[in-house]
C-alpha cells in the first residue's frame, strides 16, 4: 500500500514551484488561481522573495499548501494513495489532495489559518523548542511540572519532541530537560506556540471557517494529528482538523499506525524532505521517497 505525506511549516525555501509553474499548464493555471483567491501575486514570493518575505506565516503557510497540492494535481493519475497523512498545516494539503476540499475552500481555510495564527502569536509572547535525546515521558512529566503555559507539541520521532507554550514556561522547561539529561533542548526561531492553548483565539477564528465549508468524503483513510487514526468520513475530519490547532501533532503514532495498517512505502509531496527524515527515525525498514 502507498502512503502519501504532505509537509509542514518549515520545508518552504525561495524558489518553491517555479520549475511546475514553467512546466506545466495544469500549475501554472492553478498558481493563477492562487495569486487571485489570495489577492497578491504569492507566486511572485515563492519564486524569486527572500526569506524573509517567504518566513511569514501569511505567506508560508499558503506557500506550502500550494507546492503540495498543485504537484499531486500535476501527478493526475500517477497519484493513488491508499492513505495520506500531513504534518500540522500539511494535513490541510493532505484532505485537498484527497478529495475532501476543493482547491478554492483548502486554500482559504489555509489563509485564514495562517492570518488567524499570526495574530494570536501578536496577542501572548510564546515561542517552541526542539528536544532531543530524552524519554517522551520524561518530556511530558516536566513541562506538567512547569508553573506556566508549556506542552508537547509535536511527537516527531522516538526521542524528538518540539514543545511549546509561553516564553516564560519555554525557557524554565528547557533548563529543567537539560538537568533531566536530554541531550539537546533548543529555542526554535518561530512566531509562537502553534499546537498550544495559547492558540486558542486562532482556533475559534478557524473553527467558524471550517464549519462554514463544504467537505465530502475522502478517497482514502487520512491519518489526522489529534488522534493518529484513519478517518475518511468528512465530518470526522471536520471535527479533527478544528481541535488541531490546540492539540499536538502525533506524527510517531501516525507513522506507525500507518506501517501497522499495511503502509509499504512513503511519498512525500511537497517542500523538502523533512517528513522523509523522520519517517526514517521511526522506522528505518520502509521505503521513502520524495516528489518535489
Amino acid at each position: 500500500m502507498k502512503a502519501y505525506l504532505f509537509p509542514g511549516q518549515g520545508a518552504q525555501f525561495v524558489g518553491m514551484g517555479k520549475d511546475l509553474y514553467e512546466n506545466s499548464e495544469i500549475a501554472k493555471e492553478l498558481f493563477e488561481q492562487a495569486n487571485d483567491i489570495l489577492g497578491f501575486r504569492i507566486t511572485d514570493i515563492m519564486f524569486s522573495g527572500t526569506k524573509d518575505e517567504l518566513r511569514q506565516t501569511n505567506v508560508t503557510q499558503p506557500a506550502i499548501f500550494l507546492h503540495s497540492v498543485i504537484m499531486a494535481n500535476v501527478l493526475a493519475d500517477d497519484f493513488k494513495p491508499d492513505m495520506v497523512a500531513g504534518h500540522s498545516l500539511g494535513e490541510f494539503s493532505s484532505i485537498t489532495a484527497s478529495g475532501v476540499l476543493s482547491f478554492k475552500d483548502g486554500l482559504k481555510l489555509v489563509e485564514k489559518r495562517a492570518t488567524a495564527m499570526q495574530k494570536a502569536c501578536k496577542a501572548a509572547p510564546s515561542t517552541m523548542a526542539a528536544i532531543i535525546g530524552i524519554a517522551d515521558e520524561k518530556t511530558e512529566s516536566i513541562c506538567k511540572k512547569i508553573d506556566d503555559i508549556v506542552v508537547p507539541a509535536n511527537y516527531n520521532s522516538p526521542g524528538q519532541i518540539v514543545i511549546s507554550g509561553s516564553e516564560n514556561g519555554i525557557a524554565k522547561a528547557i533548563e529543567e530537560l537539560k538537568k533531566a539529561g536530554a541531550r539537546r533542548a533548543i529555542k526554535l526561531n518561530v512566531g509562537g506556540a502553534f499546537h498550544s492553548p495559547l492558540m486558542a483565539p486562532a482556533k475559534k477564528e478557524l473553527e467558524e471557517a471550517i464549519k462554514n465549508t463544504y467537505f465530502g468524503n475522502s478517497i482514502c483513510p487520512v491519518y489526522q494529528n489529534v488522534n493518529a487514526k484513519p478517518v475518511s468520513n468528512s465530518t470526522e475530519i471536520k471535527s479533527n482538523l478544528i481541535e488541531q490547532l490546540t492539540a499536538p501533532v502525533r506524527w510517531s503514532q501516525i507513522i506507525n499506525n500507518m506501517i501497522k495498517d499495511g503502509a509499504e512505502s512513503f511519498t512525500e509531496i511537497g517542500p523538502g524532505k523533512v517528513l522523509q527524515g523522520l519517517v526514517r527515525k521511526i522506522n528505518r525498514k520502509i521505503p521513502t521517497f520524495s516528489v518535489q
